[in-house]
């Protein structure tokens, strides 16, 4: 609960095959009838296509205070800047 995890270049995210055309976000507005859906390639050319990193994380914690707790330790930037550099990040090797 410690750690924070640092995304960068969230704007080069890749899909592979159709998602970017056929995967599907919802949200709603509060109103009825309120239900919004764009798809994946939409959400990387909008504003913040970091969005789509944290939709995929959020999706994937628990739905509980456990999960909300654990997403607040999420940071994802779109490009390769970001005010995190101070406290010396350590990159992971894959």
């Amino acid at each position: 609960m410690g750690d924070f995890v640092v995304v960068i270049n969230a704007a080069k995210v890749r899909l592979t095959g159709t998602k970017l055309q056929t995967k599907i976000y919802h949200r709603h507005t509060g109103y009825p009838g309120g239900v919004r859906t764009t798809t994946a390639g939409k959400i990387l050319q909008s504003k913040q296509p970091e969005r789509l990193i944290e939709m995929a994380v959020r999706g994937m914690l628990p739905k509980n205070r456990l999960g909300r707790r654990l997403f607040l330790k999420l940071k994802v930037y779109r490009g390769v800047e970001h005010p995190h550099a101070a406290q010396k990040p350590e990159a992971l090797k894959i």
